[in-house]
């Protein structure tokens, strides 16, 4: 049933949480713009029917583990950790934090850092594009804002947890704000999970602003739960000769829609979107990846791979557009998908949108089914069939992962992909 809030409500939820009082304006008046907003239009991606809407009630929730699940936390290792709405910890060498690098949970950068929070958030994406953003703003309850200032180079990654909290039934509004200043660097590693098993939902947006010069490698591992629906909307903003490098494995168990961005603004930009999917049971995972090429002589790469297994489906969206005026913009995608199953639904559509001359686009796609004589040819050396079809799996997701730029997020996602493909087999 459909939650009606006040703004009553939302004024009570401020104050609980020492919240701004400019910021919970913001909630008000996105709140009441989105009922007026309609869902997201992906191409063949059904999903309107989900319960993927923000329709509980805004609260405030401290986290309520077992002493041994928050032990295990605290010793997790990683810099940054969250559990529902609650962090755990966040550990700065104190090297980064002489440097100025800022890493702090939302409620603190709300109150503490209101210049970066007001001129950077929820402007990768129009704040009122659509329903599910709209919401996003107005039922807010966790997130992290990481800022690089000027010519500062990470040496080592960052690595977060942010785990959603399905001991309870309630919606998980997670948004991560990550700034690379001018001529910085960082490698910024992002881990999602589910502890608990009720039936939730997750809103979860990730707004990457790269300025002049700087680089930033965006990795993410997501293997949110079964009972868990869910929007992840990464995106990226880039200035002049910055570069994204996003590596994106979707390893969620639950129905999800994926809306990945980014817009290559400035003159030289670069972003190269790579994203492997695996999906499993009776789930659906809906991509929709798209490089829009504004900046002359801007490159924009899409590579995804995908395999399907028992009754589940896989939806890869790629979208390359260039705006007039983009003269010598690069646009190029490759989408594939890998069925295991009679039973299972792929689709992988390329979309090209070319609005000036002088420039280089192309495409490639393709769905089809594991090759028998490969396995008939694995089995016959002693492998059983189970370990053959990984084997086969492995090979169609390898180029995928001998491009991912760092070696401790190919190492992690490989050991995601096996335990996500032994689960699901089990499942058969």
């Amino acid at each position: 049933m459909e939650e009606t809030m006040a703004k009553e409500d939302f004024l009570a939820f401020g104050k609980q949480m020492a919240e701004p009082q400019w910021f919970t304006e913001k909630r008000i008046a996105a709140w009441q713009k989105a009922a007026k907003r309609s869902l997201p239009k992906f191409e063949k991606i059904k999903y309107q029917r989900w319960p993927i809407e923000l329709l509980r009630p805004l609260q405030a929730h401290a986290s309520d583990l077992p002493v041994e699940k928050s032990a295990e936390l605290t010793q997790t290792p990683a810099d940054i950790v969250q559990f529902g709405q609650t962090t755990i910890k966040i550990e700065l060498p104190e090297e980064l934090q002489t440097k100025g690098v800022l890493v702090c949970d939302w409620q603190t950068a709300l109150r503490e850092h209101r210049a970066l929070v007001e001129k950077y958030f929820m402007q990768a994406l129009n704040d009122d594009e659509n329903r599910l953003t709209l919401q996003h703003l107005a039922k807010l309850t966790s997130g992290l804002l990481i800022y690089i200032p000027k010519n500062v180079v990470l040496k080592e990654p960052l690595t977060a947890y942010f785990i959603q909290d399905a001991t309870r039934k309630q919606d998980f509004v997670h948004h991560v704000l990550l700034i690379a200043d001018v001529n910085s660097e960082i490698s910024y590693l992002e881990n999602l999970q589910t502890y608990g098993t009720e039936a939730t939902t997750a809103n979860v947006i990730v707004e990457v602003f790269a300025e002049s010069g700087s680089q930033v490698h965006f990795a993410s591992v997501d293997r949110l739960g079964k009972k868990t629906t869910a929007y992840l909307n990464r995106r990226g903003h880039l200035a002049n000769d910055a570069k994204i490098d996003w590596s994106l494995g979707m390893m969620n168990d639950g129905n999800i829609v994926g809306d990945f961005d980014s817009d290559l603004l400035g003159a030289g930009s670069h972003a190269e979107t790579k994203v492997i999917a695996i999906s499993t049971g009776k789930q659906l995972q809906g991509i929709d990846t798209r490089v829009t090429n504004y900046g002359r002589h801007s490159i924009g790469h899409i590579l995804q791979h995908g395999v399907i297994l028992e009754r589940s489906a896989l939806v890869f969206n790629g979208i390359g557009h260039i705006i007039h005026g983009a003269k010598g913009a690069d646009a190029q995608q490759e989408s594939r998908v890998l069925m295991l199953s009679t039973k299972a639904r792929g689709d992988a559509n390329p979309i090209l949108l070319i609005d000036d001359n002088e420039v280089t686009a192309g495409h490639a796609a393709s769905v089809g089914r594991v090759d028998e004589e490969q396995l008939y040819y694995l089995m016959s050396r002693g492998l059983t069939k189970d370990v053959a079809e990984r084997l086969v799996i492995r090979g169609f997701l390898g180029p995928v992962l001998t491009a991912l730029p760092d070696r401790k997020v190919q190492a992690k996602l490989s050991q995601m992909i096996e335990r996500k493909l032994v689960d699901g087999q089990k499942n058969k």
